[in-house]
């Protein structure tokens, strides 16, 4: 298994807590999804919709030298906010090749299983995948 180091920090500090504490640490990752870049926010057709999400989750990754991932995941959704935050903090800076890398199960890793729904933990995987195949379509276009 290949974790970026953000991500492997993320998945230490759930895995560390009690069970009943995991959902409260996903809810502090919702306050902090990134902002969109205006370029973004100014087009909201360039983003991406993750259709495995219940929620409208939107991103777009760039790839220059590093990969960055934008996001975006409503108020009012707080777990698939905080997993597109954990996602987008834990590939940023990350190199192409880093991001490829992470397993697909990873949000299994954050050991949420018995604490957000099977629905929702496969809306995180379905950010990863859509992220990982913008990486390898950039990163190919580069």
């Amino acid at each position: 298994m290949t974790l970026t180091p953000a991500l492997q920090r993320t998945v230490d500090d759930f895995q560390a807590m009690e069970e009943g504490d995991r959902l409260q640490l996903l809810l502090e990752f919702a306050d902090e999804l990134p902002e969109l870049p205006q370029r973004y926010a100014d087009h909201p057709d360039l983003l991406e919709r993750v259709a495995e999400c219940q929620s409208p989750v939107f991103l777009f990754v760039e790839v220059d030298e590093r990969v960055h991932v934008h996001a975006t995941a409503p108020a009012e959704s707080p777990t698939t906010r905080g997993f597109a935050s954990i996602l987008a903090q834990g590939l940023e800076g990350a190199s192409a090749d880093e991001a490829l890398a992470v397993p697909t199960d990873m949000p299994r890793l954050l050991g949420l299983d018995r604490v957000v729904s099977p629905l929702r933990l496969r809306g995180m995987a379905g950010m990863l995948g859509r992220i990982q195949r913008q990486v390898r379509e950039r990163a190919a276009a580069r």
